[in-house]
């Protein structure tokens, strides 16, 4: 249990570095004239692989005495987990939270205080900013697990 505790603070701080260089990959990439997408998903691609380092390196290392991994094999599995987590998993959780549990309309007091520090705002919008971060309540961990139990294990 104290293993699985400290390999997630570090498959944290490895999701931290994730953010930092998608969004420096992302701000490289993007002009005004350019599709944002392009940006985006080329920034994604470049954090993946930052993520494949680190945790081969630093999160999930290899045993001793257990089989050998096939490096080329973990590397398309953490682009299927983050895959499937980054981009269906959370697209469908914002749907969730945004169209289907319509989570604006139980923020309307928190949009009204906000109005009161100057800060205009629908609750619809705000919604759409807040959602993200419900995502990652659900999309770190199912990350974790995936990389732990099935991208990198070792039998």
């Amino acid at each position: 249990m104290k293993k699985s505790l400290i390999q997630f603070i570090k498959f944290g701080l490895v999701g931290v570095s994730n953010t930092i260089v998608s969004y420096v990959i992302y701000a490289l990439v993007y002009t005004p004239t350019d599709n944002y997408v392009l940006a985006n998903i080329v920034g994604w691609a470049i954090s993946v692989l930052n993520a494949y380092v680190w945790q081969n390196l630093f999160v999930f290392k290899e045993e001793e005495g257990k089989e050998k991994r096939v490096w080329w094999k973990v590397l398309l599995k953490t682009y299927m987990a983050y895959a499937f987590t980054g981009l269906i998993l959370s697209n469908v959780l914002l749907w969730l939270w945004l169209d289907v549990i319509g989570i604006g309309a139980y923020l309307n007091g928190v949009v009204t205080w906000l109005g009161e520090f100057g800060i205009e705002v629908t609750a619809e919008k705000f919604a759409g900013y807040i959602a993200p971060f419900l995502n990652m309540a659900v999309t770190i961990p199912t990350n974790f697990l995936v990389n732990k139990f099935w991208a990198y294990r070792q039998k």
